[in-house]
């Protein structure tokens, strides 16, 4: 996915992440709220991690020219920002509720 959409594929994975992180890992977890936002963040780097080592790059069918209905659909884009938005979203939000914990002590 290219532009906006993949950047919105990739928070929104995040998100989901981080609350599930944060409901599997109770001790870790930062709130509804905490979890939503560090997941948000956490999805967002990690997809355009690893969009920039070409897993999941977008591509475009056709270059100048009127492309075809769902051209611009890529399958396997969407997997990995799908993927590595949610895993992004919940080692973020983890990694917070380690350090929010540690320093609590």
């Amino acid at each position: 996915m290219q532009g906006i959409i993949g950047l919105i594929i990739e928070i929104v994975a995040g998100v989901i992440g981080g609350n599930a992180a944060g409901a599997a890992a109770k001790k870790y977890s930062l709130g509804p709220a905490g979890n939503s936002i560090a997941g948000g963040i956490g999805g967002l780097v990690l997809g355009q991690i690893l969009a920039a080592l070409g897993l999941g790059e977008p591509t475009m069918a056709t270059e100048g020219a009127a492309a075809p209905a769902g051209a611009g659909l890529d399958i396997g884009a969407l997997i990995s920002q799908l993927v590595g938005g949610g895993a992004g979203g919940a080692v973020l939000t983890i990694v917070i509720g380690l350090v929010k914990s540690m320093m609590g002590k």
